[in-house]
């Protein structure tokens, strides 16, 4: 039977996927101010959840696809955001954008073909760029204007981590949750082949 910590670790992840909804109805009704907290609570659940599984002991396969779900609509929704309350940002980074949403979706194809889901992996690589979106994300409704800065060390992080998950899906024969990065995959690849 599972504990109580297990369905709160869940529960937490589960409102992420609940309110992306929610935030589009903001969105689309141009509840600003509801959109930019209800959103900036969604990261910070983020940060929440993954802290809560690990110090409970409370990580499940489910937790992590649910949690990867919740990451990627909670990061679609607010670039839906940016692109609703500041077109011009997302205008003058379209091929910025466009690049990184090329290796997204390269990483997605290459995991649903291989293992029939999402990668799921929670690399340190992966924790980092989704703490990076979400600062800069949530940021970006506070402050006057996107930090670039910001910005461009999101997408560069992001897109390293998501080379370093193509090659993890490459690598990995099976499909793993938590896998800690590719030196760590490489490192035991080493050991098994000595």
């Amino acid at each position: 039977m599972r504990n109580r910590n297990y369905y709160i670790v869940n529960a937490i992840t589960l409102y992420r996927i609940l309110a992306a909804p929610l935030l589009l109805i903001f969105i689309y009704t141009k509840q600003f101010d509801l959109f930019r907290w209800f959103l900036c609570f969604s990261f910070f659940t983020d940060l929440v959840d993954g802290y809560l599984a690990r110090k409970f002991k409370v990580v499940s396969i489910l937790g992590s696809r649910f949690d990867s779900i919740g990451d990627d609509l909670t990061v679609f929704v607010a670039l839906v955001g940016l692109f609703v309350f500041n077109p011009e940002f997302i205008h003058k980074e379209t091929v910025v954008l466009a690049i990184l949403f090329s290796f997204y979706i390269i990483q997605t194809t290459f995991s649903l073909v291989r293992y029939k889901k999402i990668s799921s992996f929670h690399t340190y690589l992966a924790k980092l760029a989704a703490l990076l979106q979400g600062v800069f994300l949530t940021s970006s409704f506070i402050l006057p204007e996107p930090l670039l800065f910001l910005f461009y060390l999101a997408v560069f992080v992001t897109v390293i981590q998501l080379i370093e998950e193509i090659a993890l899906v490459v690598l990995l024969p099976k499909w793993e949750a938590n896998v800690k990065g590719l030196f760590w995959v490489l490192k035991r690849k080493k050991q098994n082949f000595l």
